[in-house]
């Protein structure tokens, strides 16, 4: 079995009375793609911020590259990328300088050369890293927080609706390149309500309800209408 970058062992987390995480296990091992889906609420995003350490379990432990994150935080932080739904950059700094502050920062000075094969590999818009980037679109945005990810050698990435607002060629375009990240050995975990995309670049899809991992699927196996049908399956369920 692949080793697993991501390990969610038996997860809770409560916040108050509300169960926010209810005893989810999962892995995701080098070269896969876990899509969460689920409705508003399900855990998603709570799943991603146990993994960075922004929140402690209850009980239960998140695990990257067999380090606990609550025990070793520092350790564990050091060998994941994360890309949020709006990636956060100084808009008055070019793509250049805000990859070089970001990779100064997680301790990894950028290194031209590096930098320049794994934007080409991203396909950013040749030129455009020495624009400010409050220019960029939202798509640019996102392949630069990738970047980011890359240049520090995370081992494993985590990403919140990466492919919220984009159009269609975009969307496309970043999902071919989540792809190509993956093949290159890194283990992604990607939250998402877009059922389609999640079919198109995951290896496999977890469907979440009430913080539990109330599905497993292998997308390869069911064409898009099937899949939607077990989706609302699955969400009818959790209305009942």
């Amino acid at each position: 079995m692949t080793e697993a970058l991501l390990e969610a062992r038996d997860l809770t987390k409560d916040y108050g009375a509300a169960r926010a995480l209810d005893g989810m296990s999962f892995r995701v091992g080098a070269g896969e793609i876990l899509c969460l889906l689920g409705a508003n609420g399900a855990g998603k995003t709570t799943t991603i911020n146990l993994f960075l350490g922004f929140t402690a379990p209850t009980s239960g432990a998140a695990l990257v590259a067999g380090r606990e994150v609550a025990a070793e935080p520092e350790a564990a932080r050091a060998l994941l990328g994360y890309v949020a739904e709006v990636v956060s950059l100084y808009p008055t700094l070019s793509g250049a300088e805000n990859l070089a502050f970001f990779c100064d920062l997680a301790g990894r000075p950028a290194d031209p050369a590096q930098r320049d094969a794994i934007l080409a590999r991203l396909r950013f818009p040749q030129g455009a890293i020495n624009r400010p980037a409050g220019e960029y679109s939202k798509g640019m945005r996102q392949k630069l927080g990738l970047a980011i990810a890359l240049m520090k050698d995370a081992r494993a990435i985590l990403l919140d609706e990466p492919l919220s607002g984009l159009d269609p060629a975009a969307a496309n375009d970043l999902v071919e390149v989540l792809r190509e990240t993956a093949a290159g050995g890194t283990a992604l975990l990607i939250s998402t309500h877009d059922i389609f995309r999640a079919k198109d670049v995951a290896t496999r899809i977890g469907i979440m309800r009430h913080g539990r991992m109330v599905d497993m699927i292998d997308p390869a196996g069911l064409s898009g209408d099937e899949l939607d049908r077990l989706y609302l399956t699955h969400m009818a369920e959790r209305a009942a």
